[in-house]
């Protein structure tokens, strides 16, 4: 699982100031339940994102809560209103302490 954790962001190549605009995410990550099973009987352990923050610049502009529920390598789209130039930045934390982030800046014209 070499990829595990590697992000990819997404947005528009042009944004105007006041645009609100998507941001795409997509993470490479299992998001193992730990309620199945491989091939020999084995039960596979837990291993999932269960924290999520963005920060638009310094500020923080939201937070989740994951659990089980969320699929292998989730993709979220959130909007934001590039309102100044600063970078987003996409912070995910897993069961097991692995932390991932990623950012991308933000500068409309």
């Amino acid at each position: 699982m070499a990829s595990v954790g590697k992000i990819k962001i997404r947005v528009p190549n042009t944004i105007k100031k006041g645009d609100v605009i998507p941001v795409q995410v997509l993470v490479s990550h299992p998001m193992e339940t730990g309620m199945r099973k491989n091939k020999d009987g084995s039960v596979i352990p837990a291993y999932y994102i269960n924290d999520v923050d963005v920060f638009y610049g310094n500020d923080k502009i939201t937070h989740c809560d994951w659990t089980i529920a969320v699929s292998a390598n989730p993709f979220i789209t959130f909007y934001v209103k590039a309102d100044k130039a600063a970078p987003i930045k996409i912070v995910y934390k897993d069961i097991k302490g692995g932390v991932y982030e990623q950012a991308v800046q933000i500068s409309p014209q």
